[in-house]
């Protein structure tokens, strides 16, 4: 029998009166004002929200001599988000408030898209009060039980004296051990209620004690696998940005000689600029850093969980590798990959300390000759680079290339600019051809693919930069007509803002990235998946679908500038005012070629060794590969070095 939530079993335990306060000493307020304080204690100075019926007493304690930032977003799914752009963006614990039911409900989406990314979040929601729960009143939901399993932690929160306590707690939480996603769902109750406030308060938290070092045997047993590997590749993923381990990853990298292939959430953390860098790994990542993976003997993986959009069919996934995984999160370690060398811990922590036993094996038994391994790998890279097909050599109706405009926006922008994606083809593409150059550069919704994530993010990251970066880091974001539509609305947020968003929209007038799956597998069926948003021609009962919606029309609307471009003289001098303005958010309409693909590509399940560059030609099935003094044969896991 399935155990009740938090919720339904506080609703069966039969209500008396508030417990009185025993605590006197301190500031006498209500919970509300000690909600605001507690955050202004935390060094909280940007919050996201909505607010409604449930929480109005938090804002009604909100003014101009608050000591945060608020900002007014336009739906709760976007402050979720926001609060999770802001929180990449900056390394701060995003935060954001919205009212009971639906405003609670709205942002689910958010809540489960950071804890698949492990983002920093704490996320107040309203809550009826503590006589009403269980009665089904007016906008009552148990988000308790309806986040449960997409949070790091929870509180359903009925005293006022309990809120200081549980704030810091729920930071704390958030921002150690695995970043992620807690919900503190506060009762009107409890913000109405009496208390004394002090601070700082003491957290009551037993049990939670993440591990951030790592035992000297197992850091011992890893140096040893270097010391005997010739085909080694660093995989890192989104756990190394958090973990703020860019400067570990690359002194390791050069240490050991061994390429670093990353996820998509782990963009930047090497500079594409390093010789280094193989770039991302998996579904539609680069052929050599898939190649690199396929043909090595030490997989190193570092903040990193083998999802399937890297690992393809997991069963054939680096055959003849030796694993070593390192994650903060031990449920992680063993989940899809049986490591030979499991280290629970801090990525940061682990590598500093791995480091110098890598040095003593160096020392003792000298530096594998990783020569023959680099040549096989600038092969891939040099023979299968990230390409696409120029205007003039594919059967367009006159539209842009789509890789052609990120090209141009990466080409245009500043080094740290820093770049937000919402999701389908347009995120694949910019991952795969913007240049970037630090972490923290790249935001996009990894684990949960949310659509609509790019607006939101991107307020998220721009008020993000002014805060802590004077504004210097502008922001761009690139997204799809699709994706776009689903958030829209945040234009009004971004106004009001003046904030300097730049967005750049690929309109091709489909679901991009589903529309290419249908191609592919489902024989030309495009069911649901066109727009018409941007096309020109099509009718149907003698009414024209043109421009519905019209993106520069829709962007002058909330007082942003509106730009459309269908030439390549158009988009760049439609790129170069973009990147000139900075009091209002600025929108291009680029119309671009909807049949343009994602290439290369693994098909869903299937073996990464099936990876196509184009269509119909697959690397790593073409013959030998050299790798190491040895020659790998693709198929043959039996090959040493």
């Amino acid at each position: 029998m399935a155990l009740p939530t938090p919720l339904q079993a506080f609703s069966a335990v039969p209500k008396g009166p508030t417990d009185r306060q025993t605590i006197t000493e301190g500031e006498k307020m209500t919970g509300a004002a000690a909600l605001v304080r507690s955050l202004e204690e935390l060094g909280v100075k940007d919050v996201f929200g909505l607010p409604g019926g449930a929480i109005l007493p938090v804002y009604d304690e909100i003014d101009e001599h608050t000591k945060f930032r608020f900002v007014l977003v336009r739906h709760e799914q976007a402050a979720g988000h926001a609060a999770e752009g802001y929180a990449v963006a900056t390394g701060r614990v995003g935060v954001c408030i919205v009212t009971s039911g639906p405003g609670a409900t709205n942002v689910v989406t958010a809540i489960a898209d950071a804890n698949m990314d492990s983002v920093p979040m704490v996320v107040i929601t309203g809550q009826v009060g503590v006589g009403a729960i269980g009665t089904d009143a007016f906008q009552e939901a148990d988000i308790v039980g309806i986040t449960y399993p997409v949070v790091k932690h929870s509180y359903l929160v009925t005293r006022a004296q309990d809120i200081p306590r549980v704030l810091t707690e729920a930071f704390h939480i958030a921002s150690t051990g695995r970043p992620g996603p807690v919900v503190v769902d506060l009762t009107k109750t409890a913000q109405t209620g009496e208390m004394y406030f002090s601070w700082p308060q003491r957290m009551i938290l037993p049990g939670y004690n993440p591990t951030t070092k790592a035992h000297g045997r197992v850091l011992g047993d890893a140096a040893k696998m270097f010391s005997h590997a010739y085909r080694p590749v660093l995989y890192v993923g989104g756990g190394a940005v958090r973990s703020g381990a860019e400067a570990e990853v690359a002194a390791l990298a050069k240490l050991t000689g061994a390429p670093v292939v990353t996820t998509l959430q782990a963009r930047g953390i090497v500079p594409d600029s390093d010789p280094c860098c193989l770039g991302m790994l998996g579904m539609h990542g680069t052929v050599a850093a898939t190649g690199a993976v396929q043909r090595c003997d030490l997989l190193v993986a570092i903040g990193a969980r083998f999802d399937d959009r890297v690992t393809g069919d997991l069963g054939t996934f680096a055959p003849t590798a030796r694993v070593i995984h390192i994650d903060i999160d031990p449920a992680e370690i063993g989940k899809n990959r049986v490591a030979d060398v499991p280290i629970v811990g801090d990525v940061a922590t682990v590598l500093r300390d791995l480091m110098p036993q890598i040095e003593r094996e160096q020392h003792l038994h000298g530096k594998p000759n990783l020569k023959p391994w680099w040549d096989a790998i600038d092969e891939l890279r040099r023979d299968y680079p990230i390409d696409y097909d120029r205007p003039e050599d594919q059967p367009t109706d006159g539209s842009l290339s789509p890789q052609w405009v990120v090209r141009q926006l990466s080409d245009q922008a500043s080094k740290d600019t820093i770049w937000v994606a919402g999701v389908g083809q347009h995120q694949m593409w910019a991952s795969q051809l913007v240049d970037f150059e630090s972490p923290r550069q790249w935001l996009s919704s990894g684990g949960l693919g949310t659509m609509g994530y790019g607006l939101p993010a991107a307020i998220g990251a721009a008020i993000g930069s002014a805060r802590e970066f004077h504004g210097t880091k502008p922001v761009w974001l690139i997204d799809g007509d699709g994706s776009f539509q689903m958030t829209s609305e945040e234009l009004a947020t971004a106004f009001f803002g003046r904030l300097p968003v730049k967005i750049a929209i690929l309109n091709n007038s489909v679901y991009g990235m589903v529309r290419q799956w249908q191609t592919l597998f489902y024989g030309h069926h495009y069911s649901a998946t066109t727009l018409h948003d941007g096309d020109a021609t099509d009718a149907t009962d003698e009414m024209e679908f043109t421009d519905v919606p019209d993106f520069v029309k829709l962007a002058e609307a909330y007082g942003c500038v509106g730009m459309r471009a269908f030439t390549e003289e158009e988009a760049i001098e439609a790129i170069r005012k973009a990147n000139e303005i900075n009091d209002r958010p600025v929108l291009i309409d680029f119309r671009v070629w909807k049949d343009a693909m994602v290439w290369p590509m693994v098909a869903a399940g299937a073996p990464n060794d099936d990876v196509t560059f184009r269509p119909g030609i697959k690397p790593l099935r073409q013959g030998p590969v050299a790798a190491g003094d040895a020659v790998v044969t693709p198929g043959n896991s039996s090959a040493s070095v």
